[in-house]
């Protein structure tokens, strides 16, 4: 089991979960670039998919820009080799997804979503579940960009509504519109007392 916990004092670098695909919202590439141009000015490492195309590609070409570090992850079994960066800081290569979300999650120290697809919501949902189980204590964060995870955020509240989802563990997933903001949250962040309890039964 992948027992970590990490405290704000140790927020080093932040895994952002976003598309292959630079989608049609301008309002999306915007955030994208702002959130990647805030992780290098305030010094903390991007750990991501290790794509040169979409989202995952203008993210991690900003933060090397403004001199930023990022280090990304790929199953290049899976995919064609022109699609990995070959010019970041560190392009470390696996052979599956599962390794590469294993080594995502190892590597860091919170965990951001961008706008995406079943990809995104696939690595949003596992890692959030992990810290549900209480196998880490990391920020997750959901940036709700031009209002993209309403629809998610609205069956969150009725989950809670409906006893099928506890209102601590709904806790778990931060969400803003802003980078900024955002990111402001996930330095505040202290697991609830239930999931604290969680976490010292896992490392007893």
């Amino acid at each position: 089991m992948l027992l970590a916990s990490a405290s704000m004092a140790e927020l080093r670098r932040v895994c952002v979960y976003c598309a292959s695909s630079p989608g049609t919202n301008p309002k999306v590439t915007d955030a994208a670039v702002a959130l990647a141009e805030l992780l290098a000015d305030e010094g903390l490492e991007l750990v991501y998919g290790g794509g040169t195309v979409g989202l995952m590609g203008l993210i991690a070409d900003t933060v090397m820009s403004r001199g930023g570090t990022v280090r990304g992850v790929i199953p290049t079994q899976l995919f064609p080799r022109e699609i990995a960066h070959r010019g970041l800081t560190e392009l470390i290569e696996v052979s599956s997804m599962h390794e590469r979300k294993t080594k995502m999650f190892e590597l860091a120290d919170a965990f951001i979503a961008l706008p995406g697809g079943f990809g995104t919501l696939e690595e949003l949902a596992e890692v959030t579940t992990w810290a549900q189980l209480g196998i880490h204590a990391k920020p997750i964060g959901l940036l709700n960009v031009d209002g993209y995870y309403d629809g998610l955020l609205t069956w969150l509240t009725r989950a809670v509504q409906d006893q099928l989802l506890r209102a601590d563990n709904r806790t778990l997933l931060l969400d803003a519109s802003d980078a900024p903001t955002l990111l402001q949250q996930m330095r505040a962040y202290e697991p609830s007392a239930a999931i604290q309890k969680w976490l010292d039964l896992n490392q007893s």
